[in-house]
């Protein structure tokens, strides 16, 4: 078992395990799969010193991945990322997430984050459950802003701050 920054000819099975999740209506509000072509800026995106994407191998293949992406695309967030996580069908169930997760904490310093940002949907209860404990918590819920299949979703904003990053008592 090896985690290591994708590479290139990691991308068609980064894409696949994302496209796995999509009939799930649990981790992505993507309500199709995705092509590989359209994930391919996406991931060039990926800075193995500030943004990176990083894969989880199983018998020199990739289980699972976490990726690291700019909050917001402005500069005042820049200590700031959101994480996600996506884990094979095959391959779920066996504490990866939790590895990657561990791992994405421990080089947010690195990667000079103080606050981690993930966006989950409030149905998705194992993956809420894995970002509680490792001490997110729920900053804020969109109540009922996805469709999918004629249901409405929740998205449920969970944040962490990092190391000695202490919440400001500014006010606006």
């Amino acid at each position: 078992m090896t985690i290591r920054n994708a590479e290139e000819q990691d991308l068609a099975r980064v894409v696949e395990i994302y496209n796995a999740a999509v009939p799930s209506k649990r981790s992505t509000a993507d309500t199709e799969p995705v092509s590989i072509a359209s994930k391919s800026e996406w991931f060039r995106k990926h800075n193995p010193e500030r943004r990176p994407l990083l894969v989880y191998e199983i018998n020199d293949e990739v289980a699972a991945w976490v990726s690291f992406e700019d909050f917001y695309g402005r500069p005042a967030y820049h200590y700031t990322a959101e994480i996600s996580i996506y884990i094979s069908p095959e391959h779920q169930g066996q504490r990866l997430g939790q590895t990657l997760l561990r791992e994405a904490l421990e080089l947010a310093p690195k990667l000079e984050l103080k606050t981690l940002i993930g966006y989950v949907f409030a149905h998705n209860e194992p993956s809420i459950r894995l970002l509680r404990g490792f001490g997110f918590q729920e900053w804020g819920r969109l109540p009922n802003v996805a469709e999918m299949d004629g249901k409405e979703f929740s998205l449920c904003i969970m944040g962490k701050r990092l190391g000695n990053a202490t919440p400001s008592n500014e006010t606006m």
